[in-house]
């Protein structure tokens, strides 16, 4: 990208070549990440509300099974919102950095191959969160609303696979953080042959 471009707006380049001190993209993926675990994890506990109900009622804790998927859809509906902004500033950032080469990560892949694999996929996982969102609210609203049980067992089935999608699409983004360096200040420094002991409160 273009910085002289982005001057024009008033953005200036900072030493993690980003116009901002710390990359958004990672704080959202975690927002992310969280907001769908806890869906469908409230999803599977209202399924499974049967067998927690007396450990509830021992401890006293006053719950409806129905709060339960209440809880995973709206945590669902937040997390397709807030995915597309995770994306987004994902894309941005990816075209702003500065990958190393002749580097390879753990997984043998290089920096470039990384960050491609890890956008097509981010754009991906949207699709999938989006689609799930879409067939949990005809659950919900549709397909589901008179039966006790809300959620279908392929959704939750699907939802558990997602966790693994996840985690391997995680990884790829760690990598290109931990392993190439890509907008962690530090790394960038020593790049530029500078001491971040001296220049980093």
């Amino acid at each position: 990208m273009n910085w002289q471009l982005l001057a024009q707006f008033g953005f200036n380049q900072g030493v993690n070549n980003l116009p901002y001190e710390f990359p958004i993209h990672p704080n959202l993926v975690h927002f992310t990440l969280g907001l769908f675990i806890i869906a469908i994890i409230f999803d599977i506990a209202g399924t499974f509300f049967p067998l927690e109900r007396p450990i509830l009622k021992f401890f006293g804790i006053p719950a409806l099974r129905s709060g339960f998927y209440t809880v995973g859809w709206y945590n669902l509906v937040a997390c397709a919102i807030v995915t597309f902004f995770t994306v987004a500033a994902g894309f941005f950032e990816i075209m702003l950095a500065n990958p190393p080469i002749n580097q390879k990560s753990s997984w043998g892949l290089e920096a470039g191959s990384t960050m491609l694999i890890h956008g097509l996929g981010g754009v991906f996982l949207l699709a999938l969160i989006v689609a799930m969102t879409v067939w949990r609210g005809l659950q919900r609203y549709l397909w589901r609303k008179d039966r006790v049980r809300q959620v279908q067992w392929s959704y939750l089935l699907m939802g558990i696979a997602m966790f693994g999608l996840l985690y391997v699409h995680g990884t790829l983004g760690g990598h290109l953080g931990s392993e190439f360096g890509i907008h962690v200040t530090a790394a960038e420094l020593l790049r530029q042959g500078k001491n971040p002991n001296l220049l980093l409160d």
